[in-house]
């Protein structure tokens, strides 16, 4: 088991980059990013692929939020979308590789996968593939992760070297529309840490207190949380997560 850099547990981590809704600091964005690195944060990213196989550092699988462009993300080559802005912003949205080099490992970097399945079952392993070669010969604390635990398995075959986990969370069907009935029963058993390998999980906040969430972490995995936005949840939270991912306020730092 690869386990995370330590930093992953000191340094809190800010949720698609340090953005302040309603500035230039757009979610996933290069000034996010900047902002984070310079208040001292690790840093938490999502990415989609582009037509021609890019990684992109963005969470939607549409442009329509957050560009004034519309459609589906992976339908547009990595060249076109250098041309459609962030809202807001004079920013494009980044390549990881663009990430990559801005962050140099000055603080932990957390990258999450977005399923290009649809129903979290197996992809091409195409974005999988496009994040593993951008982090080729990287140096800094990096980690992995996906919600689609197929991706979270597939990474351990391509870059066994690193750390990798699945995010998790109670699967309420009305937080995942587009998921079966069936697909959300399994999901929210993390049936699939043991066997991908996963040396952490990043769990929903409100609902670590799952019985499953113990077990993982008295089996030596580490807790993540996900989404702290007040100081009372993020002291709740770390009753019995290691970490917290942050967005809307500004935790403290380790001393």
């Amino acid at each position: 088991m690869i386990r995370l850099h330590p930093d992953f547990l000191r340094l809190p981590l800010a949720h698609r980059a340090l953005h302040v809704p309603g500035t230039e600091r757009v979610e996933n964005s290069r000034a996010a990013i900047r902002g984070a690195i310079a208040a001292g944060y690790g840093i938490e990213i999502d990415i989609q692929m582009s037509s021609d196989g890019v990684a992109m550092v963005f969470h939607d699988d549409a442009l329509d939020r957050l560009t004034d462009a519309a459609g589906p993300i992976r339908a547009q080559s990595a060249a076109g979308l250098a041309g459609v802005m962030l809202k807001g912003t004079e920013e494009s949205i980044p390549t990881l590789a663009e990430v990559l080099g801005e962050v140099a490992g000055r603080v932990p970097l957390l990258i999450e996968l977005k399923d290009q399945h649809g129903q979290m079952g197996a992809t091409t392993g195409a974005l999988e593939a496009a994040v593993v070669r951008d982090l080729e010969g990287y140096g800094g604390p990096v980690a992995l992760m996906s919600f689609n635990p197929d991706m979270v398995t597939r990474l351990a075959d391509l870059a066994p070297h690193l750390a990798r986990g699945i995010v998790s969370c109670d699967y309420a069907p009305e937080d995942s529309p587009e998921l079966t009935a069936e697909i959300c029963d399994r999901l929210r058993a993390i049936p699939d840490a043991e066997a991908s390998g996963a040396s952490f999980i990043s769990h929903q906040w409100d609902d670590l207190e799952r019985p499953r969430v113990a077990e993982l972490k008295a089996a030596g995995l580490d807790v993540l949380c996900w989404t702290i936005r007040t100081p009372e949840a993020a002291k709740a939270a770390r009753h019995i997560a290691q970490n917290i991912t942050f967005e809307g306020y500004l935790p403290p730092l380790p001393a």
